[in-house]
């Protein structure tokens, strides 16, 4: 890629700036020419490129895909209409961009009775705005409670050649190369699927095998921890990945199992996909979370796919993403809650299950939510970057280990950022994140706790930082034995750069990759 040696030069010496205003991290700071300087931690863990999180891995621009079909709201349901001009373009041919077309919609209320769904690639959902004004375009659902729109692919997984073991005794989080028994099935460009058995020894040095509560089984996580990685070399018995591993991998915890890396093959998940510039709105009702409630959108088996100028109002949770997702970027996704959920168990703006995953300048308001959660079993790096949500809720991680989130320049003012464990919520939620990063965010509380056997990183945050124990499951937490906290740095004062994912972008692929993606400089601010 060829880049602009000017601006590149205004970058390095906009990020030098902004390195003599600020703190400096031990763990990540600008050096006398504006790149990156890491340290290690005594595991050898290291903070990770988190900017491969995102369409195409983070710097592409989102396409704008002609229009094949345009409709008009028709003052009755338009679920049969907007769904058949869907499926007309899903038959369409892909062109040589991986594209078919946009279902266009004009400026008005489309009222949708049931679920719009795009289940083939290179298909957009397009309005002509999300607005609260007579130009934009809105899907009123109607009905009974459903989900609005759904991008559907069908995921499949196949092995390519045998597994092969991890020899290494310790993998550190952050590492790019192991080495393996038997390297000879594997090679450059490969997609391989790397295995971590959650062992009883490893979930008992995690404090997770004394779970108990009377009301029902309770559990942390067992059987298997996959994620998936593209070889960039094989040298010898060492394979090395484009993007780190986000967990820790330690052989103590293993007896008769093994770590393994397997060659796979991935299909069935649609690509280039889009929902832009429309508003979904539901009615504003109280309901508990697990009474039918609507749902603005959910992406399962996507790849390469985004949302952009979406406005979800008074859906009761906003956007579900599915574990077989990647590669996704939401930017400036708003979802507004007007009524309150009336159970213990809250609902989502974002619940992202997915991995490789930038949720960018979204906005949320509401109260008794998850503004923003990982779900369960997942490897990153996922990202939110420059967002803010009003109200009495949290962005939270929310359950049974996900690993590898940035916090990156996020607002929570009206309650917490909180990286914790969930004890006995749920059905045993336990540790729900490992090895995160908060990054110059702002919050009216803090809790940053850090699991046993990894680091949890703060730097540049501004609001109290609170010490809290293991939460009760009947809605509190317990607040007699604070848990360990994790690296604070800086608190109350920014640390340079202003932005880690958007300093990583930039210093991966050049200052064209923030164009790319809609930010002039490094600084999410301007």
């Amino acid at each position: 890629m060829m880049v602009c040696v000017k601006s590149l030069r205004a970058a390095t010496l906009l990020v030098f700036a902004h390195a003599l205003l600020a703190q400096q991290s031990q763990w990540v700071h600008p050096g006398a020419d504006g790149r990156l300087i890491y340290g290690r931690g005594k595991s050898g863990a290291v903070i990770p490129d988190y900017s491969f999180a995102g369409y195409h891995s983070g710097g592409g621009a989102l396409p704008t895909i002609p229009a094949q079909i345009k409709l008009m709201p028709s003052g009755a349901d338009d679920t049969a209409a907007i769904q058949h001009a869907i499926d007309s373009i899903s038959a369409r041919p892909l062109d040589a961009n991986g594209s078919r077309g946009a279902v266009q919609l004009a400026p008005g209320v489309f009222h949708c009775s049931a679920t719009l769904t795009i289940a083939a690639s290179g298909v957009v959902l397009r309005g002509a705005g999300s607005g609260a004004d007579h130009e934009a375009t809105t899907i009123s659902l109607t009905g009974d409670p459903h989900v609005g729109v759904v991008i559907q692919g069908n995921f499949a997984l196949s092995t390519v050649s045998p597994a092969t073991n991890i020899i290494d005794a310790y993998v550190p989080f952050g590492t790019h190369t192991i080495h393996v028994a038997d390297a000879s099935h594997i090679h450059t460009g490969d997609l391989v699927q790397i295995s971590k058995p959650a062992t009883a020894a490893w979930v008992e040095f995690m404090g997770m095998s004394g779970l108990e509560r009377e009301d029902r089984d309770e559990h942390w996580i067992n059987g298997t921890l996959t994620t998936r990685r593209r070889v960039t070399a094989v040298s010898g018995n060492a394979v090395t990945f484009q993007i780190a591993l986000m967990d820790s991998y330690d052989s103590k915890f293993l007896s008769t199992e093994h770590f393994t890396v397997q060659p796979v093959a991935v299909s069935g998940q649609v690509n280039e996909v889009g929902v832009e510039d429309l508003r979904i709105v539901a009615p504003a009702v109280t309901v508990g979370f697990h009474d039918p409630h609507t749902i603005a959108m959910e992406i399962n088996a996507a790849a390469d796919s985004w949302v952009r100028n979406v406005a979800m109002i008074d859906t009761t949770e906003g956007v579900r993403m599915d574990f077989n997702s990647e590669r996704i970027t939401l930017t400036r996704v708003d979802v507004e809650q007007s009524k309150t959920i009336t159970s213990s168990a809250k609902p989502f703006h974002f619940d992202i299950h997915g991995t490789q995953v930038l949720v960018d300048r979204a906005t949320g308001t509401g109260d008794s939510v998850f503004y923003f959660a990982t779900g369960p079993r997942q490897q990153g790096p996922v990202v939110i970057l420059n967002s803010i949500f009003h109200g009495n809720g949290n962005l939270e991680p929310h359950r049974n280990w996900s690993t590898g989130l940035l916090v990156d320049n996020c607002s929570v003012p009206d309650s917490g950022i909180h990286l914790v464990n969930r004890g006995n919520m749920g059905t045993g939620q336990g540790w729900a994140m490992g090895w995160g990063v908060v990054w110059n965010s702002t919050a009216g509380n803090f809790v940053i706790q850090q699991a046993p056997g990894t680091i949890t990183w703060a730097m540049g945050n501004r609001g109290p930082l609170k010490s809290e124990g293991v939460p009760d499951g009947k809605g509190g937490r317990v607040h007699g034995t604070p848990l360990p906290s994790g690296s604070i740095e800086s608190q109350g004062k920014p640390v340079a750069p202003q932005s880690l994912y958007l300093s990583q972008l930039a210093e991966r692929l050049g200052p064209g990759a923030l164009k790319n993606i809609g930010y002039t400089t490094a600084d999410p601010l301007h």
